[in-house]
């Protein structure tokens, strides 16, 4: 298990404020949250790069936290995949072997084998493309036969087809049975990759939960900004209805809540959007769509009410075709009282 406890950081114009995570043996966990909110550094912290100002960090049972980086059985690897440019590829792969003990040159062997690398030893990094770079930056870091592996954004500067590549590395490297904590500020990619997921916000731990939880149940509304809840709406709540500022809608909730200011998110793929009036009343409200924007196969449909309130939906491209909707077109929107988030 890896265990950060009250993990602090002071850079002066940033810090990270008593941070407490713990990973599982063998668990592909993913540490997410906007640029600037900490996530390479924490991932820094961890392997000794950056000294704490408090706090302790534990490694399969061991505490690391004074131990150099070199020490500590823990691999990073960069977003920009730091390669050796006057070393080749297969020295580059080797390097961190004279730094232990008792190497494995057997190890090497089978991760040039793992990642497909023979053709390119003998290459300079240089005249390497970013998914083969990264391939060989990823092997150099598991030759040294590491505890952890610790991935900064490693798939977000590569193209579409060398990123599902070395996702399918990074899931084969998990299930053999490696710790992997990645940083990411693609949603997607913890719903493909990651069991588990914590969300950083300024150098604050916001949520920590299992992926869907996350992405279902935001804790706070940071988080639900951060995995696409676009419709957070200022109001005030009372018992099963929901009063929003400066319109005159009223929103019907599931649950009672006492009398107080607060905000609703909704999802917007719990939002239907249609040319005729929906059957329900609950929830559902006369406008104009206001703009399409495309999302791969959905698009964002954004619907201005009669009073001015707006509201994005998700709509599949196949049902926007079928329900012929359109932009500066009359349509209704509604939405089920159980998708709503309090804040």
């Amino acid at each position: 298990m890896i265990e950060i406890e009250d993990l602090s950081l002071d850079l002066g114009s940033f810090a990270i404020h008593s941070l407490s995570l713990k990973v599982d043996n063998g668990e592909f966990f993913m540490v997410v949250g906007p640029s600037g909110a900490g996530k390479t550094i924490l991932l820094e912290a961890i392997a000794g790069i950056r000294p704490l100002s408090g706090g302790k960090i534990r490694v399969a049972g061991r505490d690391v936290t004074e131990l150099p980086p070199e020490k500590r059985k823990v691999a990073l690897v960069y977003q920009d995949y730091a390669l050796f440019p006057h070393m080749s590829v297969l020295h580059n792969i080797e390097w961190g072997l004279k730094f232990i003990d008792k190497p494995d040159k057997n190890r090497v062997g089978e991760l040039i084998d793992l990642f497909r690398l023979a053709p390119l030893l003998n290459r300079s990094p240089e005249t390497l493309s970013g998914g083969e770079q990264q391939r060989v930056s990823l092997a150099r870091s598991l030759a040294v036969k590491p505890t952890l592996l610790l991935l900064d954004e490693p798939l977000s500067a590569l193209d579409p087809s060398f990123r599902e590549e070395l996702s399918d590395y990074l899931g084969e490297i998990n299930k053999a049975g490696m710790t992997i904590i990645m940083v990411t500020h693609n949603f997607g990619e913890v719903l493909s990759l990651g069991s588990r997921v914590a969300v950083i916000t300024d150098g604050s731990l916001q949520q920590t939960d299992d992926v869907r939880t996350v992405f279902r149940e935001p804790a706070n509304i940071k988080v639900a900004e951060f995995v696409g809840m676009k419709n957070i709406i200022s109001c005030t709540l009372c018992d099963k209805k929901a009063f929003i500022e400066n319109h005159t809608e009223i929103i019907e909730m599931s649950d009672s809540i006492p009398e107080k200011k607060g905000f609703l998110g909704i999802r917007p793929e719990d939002i239907r959007v249609s040319r005729v009036r929906p059957l329900s009343n609950q929830n559902t409200f006369h406008g104009k769509t206001v703009s399409l924007v495309p999302r791969g196969m959905v698009f964002d449909v954004t619907v201005q009410t009669e009073t001015g309130f707006r509201l994005t939906a998700n709509v599949l491209s196949s049902d926007l075709v079928s329900s012929d909707i359109r932009t500066g077109e009359e349509c209704w929107i509604n939405f089920d009282p159980k998708s709503i988030h309090v804040f």
